[in-house]
């Protein structure tokens, strides 16, 4: 049954972090972002949220490109074609190239109403499980050593599964040494965000030492090749991130053994649709993942939850709680953690009503398209 759409709302929103989330290329203090909204003829709304940053830093995708794919090419597309299950949005928007967290920000919004008129939650729609998720927690990189180490403890205390420390040269083997020294008991990873290259293998070899975790996507933004090199050389298991946006580039990263676990982002990688395919090809060929953060709001906090439900992610996401991040969250009720779980919600949906007051606050623009 095709799922009529009546109307798109597209809000550009500002939203102030409670501490400013420094890693290897930048500072992030203000977080500007679009929530998506897919209206049926029967006034059921599905939420959806935009994840790409203000400058093109992490991709090439920023808010102002995000707007404009959304606007001119993808709401026509959907316009010109009948959508009867969020699956089929996978060959609707093949005609628009890259453009994955444009693309991923509409579909969010139509999976969340495609929920709510079956009357199931997202994490059912998924094909999900679980009733409850381990989390970890991402710690950016700190003025001092002291500093983070007196954060790290912080989360500990709190019951975060796992601590992932933000490195770059200069920031990495004596900090993440004091840190496993301080708290060995707590799985450590590693996060670079691409600051190194093959050069410096000898280098990273070292952290070879500490037992970590993982070490998340230590060179190239778009490499797989060096990556397989790299791995071949190191014990401590590669984690690929930003080079993975579609199923095709898991499959060559299987294939090159490039890697042993890979963070799925949704908004990385197209949607929650292409999701649940690199999802599904990571469990037949044994790579475990987990679900990587994009300082989501609540709208995709909740998204990232309902993911995380698949049985492959069986490691601990970066999908902490609201209050980490912002004094007021769009979600109410806010997301929680204790002892480092979060409680999967059951209701309809994404599981989380909107808090109606603090979206019309963080709005600064909106937009809305009948189809």
């Amino acid at each position: 049954m095709t799922i009529p759409i009546k109307q798109f709302k597209l809000r550009r929103l500002k939203m102030m972090l409670n501490t400013p989330f420094t890693t290897s290329f930048g500072t992030i203090q203000e977080k500007e972002f679009f929530v998506t909204e897919a209206i049926d003829e029967e006034g059921n709304r599905g939420f959806g949220e935009s994840v790409a940053f203000s400058s093109p830093w992490y991709n090439e995708e920023t808010v102002q490109t995000t707007q404009h794919i959304i606007k001119d090419f993808l709401i026509k597309l959907i316009k010109e074609n009948k959508i009867n299950h969020p699956d089929d949005l996978l060959e609707i928007f093949k005609p628009i190239r890259g453009n994955n967290m444009a693309k991923s920000a509409l579909e969010g919004a139509i999976w969340d109403l495609y929920a709510k008129r079956e009357n199931i939650s997202l994490a059912e729609a998924l094909g999900g499980t679980k009733k409850e998720i381990d989390v970890g927690i991402s710690i950016g990189i700190k003025p001092s050593a002291d500093e983070l180490l007196q954060t790290v403890g912080h989360y500990v205390k709190e019951g975060y599964k796992r601590i992932k420390i933000k490195i770059k040269p200069g920031w990495d083997y004596e900090i993440l040494r004091r840190v496993k020294s301080e708290f060995p008991n707590i799985p450590i990873m590693a996060d670079a965000n691409s600051a190194y290259t093959l050069k410096d293998i000898h280098h990273l070899k070292k952290l070879d030492e500490l037992d970590l975790l993982m070490i998340e996507q230590p060179l190239g933004h778009d490499d797989i090749v060096d990556h397989s090199k790299l791995q071949a050389a190191m014990k401590t298991p590669i984690c690929l991130d930003e080079s993975i946006h579609s199923l095709a580039d898991t499959e060559k990263a299987i294939q090159l053994q490039s890697c042993k676990i890979i963070n799925i982002k949704i908004g990385r990688v197209g949607g929650l649709s292409e999701a649940k395919r690199i999802h599904d090809v990571c469990k037949q060929n044994g790579i475990n993942v987990w679900c990587g953060g994009m300082l989501e709001a609540g709208i995709g906090r909740a998204h990232n939850i309902a993911l995380t439900t698949l049985p492959q992610f069986v490691l601990p996401g970066d999908t902490a709680a609201s209050a980490l991040y912002w004094k007021k969250d769009i979600i109410k009720p806010e997301v929680t953690v204790e002892n480092g779980v979060i409680s999967v919600p059951d209701r309809p949906g994404i599981g989380y009503e909107i808090d109606e007051q603090a979206l019309e606050r963080f709005t600064v623009e909106e937009e809305v398209f009948h189809l």
